[in-house]
């Protein structure tokens, strides 16, 4: 897919970070946005943005991801109105904060119904429409998180490494039926996705919460606007896999290099930066 304008792309998690980047970025190049997200206001902001920003056009579906719903519907409404879709973005996403044996299991199922589950169903829905529009093409955003696997992070680490996981294994199903899949790995980049992260289980003095900040303020610092660049070139360049900012693939060669100790190498590196 080398040009977007008249593309019907869908792009879910769209009211706010790299979902929002994306969404102006595709709109400045012309193409039809399909958004969605859970966030009525934030969205109705972002579609409102999208039409200035010169898309062709732009629908939003306020779709709470949690729900278990299989999507069938939605994938039914852009064929009705479009024809079908050449782009599916499956960019949302949610965090929970606390060790394994903090988090509460409710909760750790809540994020892989986001995180996971989600993105297969929206995948299958719209699978259809994508093998029948040659060019098409599937984005999934994965994390650092799932390539690296760091303390306090095992729910969310788990469902990126299950996104990367079925990113891959449904890219070479497709290889040879004309629709591309990239896995995205960000790292570092300014969103809100730390702030807004459940806290499960107890944190009577905020200290959860606290270090949440922390890492916002000091980790995610890179514009989503750049992130929204990078996806867009790799789904015109048809790459594999984007990994995103220095650090993050600093960090994949790392993992590559020491499958079996990388964390410790981290941590005795973090440790030296503070002394």
């Amino acid at each position: 897919m080398k040009q977007f304008a008249g593309r019907i792309c869908v792009i879910t998690g769209a009211a706010g970070g790299i979902g929002s980047a994306l969404a102006l970025d595709l709109a400045r190049r012309g193409a039809v946005l399909v958004l969605v997200d859970r966030d009525a206001p934030g969205l109705a902001r972002v579609a409102e943005s999208a039409r200035e920003a010169g898309a062709a056009a732009v629908d939003t579906y306020m779709v709470d991801l949690a729900d278990g719903g299989d999507r069938l519907d939605l994938a039914a409404e852009v064929a009705a109105r479009h024809g079908g879709v050449d782009l599916l973005v499956n960019n949302a996403g949610v965090v929970l904060s606390g060790t394994f044996e903090q988090v509460d299991m409710a909760d750790f199922d809540w994020l892989m119904e986001v995180n996971v589950r989600a993105v297969v169903r929206l995948t299958k829905a719209f699978l259809p429409q994508l093998l029948a529009r040659p060019g098409s093409h599937v984005v999934n955003l994965s994390s650092l998180f799932g390539l690296l696997a760091p303390p306090t992070q095992v729910a969310y680490a788990t469902s990126k490494f299950a996104v990367r996981g079925f990113s891959e294994a449904l890219r070479h199903e497709l290889a040879d039926r004309g629709v591309g899949v990239t896995s995205v790995h960000p790292g570092g980049v300014r969103t809100n996705i730390a702030l807004n992260a459940r806290i499960s289980g107890p944190d009577p003095d905020g200290v959860q919460a606290e270090a949440a900040r922390r890492f916002s303020e000091k980790a995610l610092t890179l514009p989503p606007e750049k992130a929204a660049r990078r996806i867009v070139a790799a789904v015109q360049a048809g790459k594999p896999r984007v990994v995103i900012t220095a650090p993050a693939k600093l960090a994949d060669r790392l993992v590559r290099m020491m499958p079996g100790r990388y964390w410790t190498v981290i941590g005795l590196l973090s440790r030296s930066a503070k002394l």
